[in-house]
Order: C-alpha cells, then sequence, then structure tokens
C-alpha cells in the first residue's frame, strides 16, 4: 500500500481543501460517528457568530441606533461623536465581513485586528461608566462595570476563533524575519 503525503491528498482533493479553509469538517474528522455529514468546527460557529455580531452592530451605527451610540463617545475625544459613530460603524462592517469571509491563512491575522479594535474601543466604554452615560439600557453603575469586564471576553473571542493566538507564534516569527 502506497502512502501519500497530505499536502498531495489536500491539492487533489479540492472538496477538501475548500472545507478546510471555510473550517467544516466531516463530522468523522472530528472523532464523530457520521463521516457523511458535514460540520463546522466550535471554532468556526465562534467566529461565525462574532463575524455576524460585528456586521449588526456596524450597520446599527449607520442607521436606527445611531443616537445611542453617540451617546457613548466620551465628551473629552478631540473628534465629532457623529464622524466616530459612522467610522466605527465602517470599521465594524469590515471587521465582521473580514471574520465570516477571510481565508483560512489570513484569519489569525484578521483575529488579532478584531482583538486590537476590542482593546481600542475600551476606553470609551471606561468614560460611560466613569461619567455615567446612559445607553443600550446600560442605565446603572453595575450595568456599565460589568460590560468592562465583556471587553476581555471579547478579545480572547476574535483570538481564540480565528485561531490567531494558537498560531501566533508562527505569525511573529514570519514578520520579524
Amino acid at each position: 500500500m502506497r502512502t501519500v503525503a497530505s499536502a498531495e491528498v489536500t491539492a487533489q482533493d479540492p472538496l477538501r481543501n475548500a472545507r478546510h479553509h471555510l473550517g467544516v469538517h466531516r463530522l468523522g474528522d472530528r472523532g464523530g460517528t457520521v463521516g457523511a455529514v458535514s460540520a463546522p468546527s466550535l471554532r468556526t460557529v465562534a467566529r461565525w457568530l462574532l463575524g455576524g455580531a460585528l456586521t449588526f452592530a456596524g450597520v446599527a451605527h449607520l442607521g436606527p441606533s445611531r443616537e445611542e451610540f453617540r451617546a457613548q463617545v466620551p465628551e473629552w475625544f478631540p473628534v465629532d461623536a457623529d464622524v466616530v459613530v459612522l467610522a466605527s460603524g465602517v470599521v465594524e462592517i469590515s471587521l465582521g465581513l473580514a471574520l465570516l469571509a477571510a481565508p483560512a491563512r489570513r484569519r489569525p491575522v484578521v483575529g488579532w485586528v478584531v482583538a486590537g479594535f476590542f482593546v481600542a474601543i475600551f476606553p470609551g466604554n471606561v468614560a460611560q461608566y466613569v461619567e455615567g452615560t446612559d445607553a443600550f439600557g446600560l442605565d446603572t453603575d453595575g450595568a456599565r462595570l460589568r460590560r468592562l469586564f465583556f471587553q476581555p471576553v471579547l478579545v480572547v473571542w476574535a483570538l481564540w476563533s480565528t485561531g490567531a493566538w494558537r498560531d501566533r507564534k508562527l505569525i511573529f516569527t514570519a514578520r520579524a524575519v
């Protein structure tokens, strides 16, 4: 019996290659008993959920919830609140779509960018708590404080669901060389 390298098999099997890039695997590939049914991995579902949530939030920035988002821009921020809301909406839509559509080899980089975005907007969340700004049902200090603890969860979610944390050594050593 001849052994074939997995790279050769992937190159010869475009369907398997497509499933790999989409993050969809046969249940049998993940230890399940049914080999003919395809199912996305938990990491893939998490990435899709985060991508959908970011895209939805970005669209909300541009339309129905624009005033609520404007209320979250700290008064001390040196850019007009409407410009900030519109720009962050476009960025969130872009990041959400990138999470949904980026090829597998680009997902770790997208994950780092999304995590960086969540870190970048954190001071606005702190300002909302400190200034006592009501928006999106966050109308008590306790609710605003709990929101602050959710931000690190979003950072970890972005890094884990894209494989960014797992592949960090590959990304940063490849860039450094």
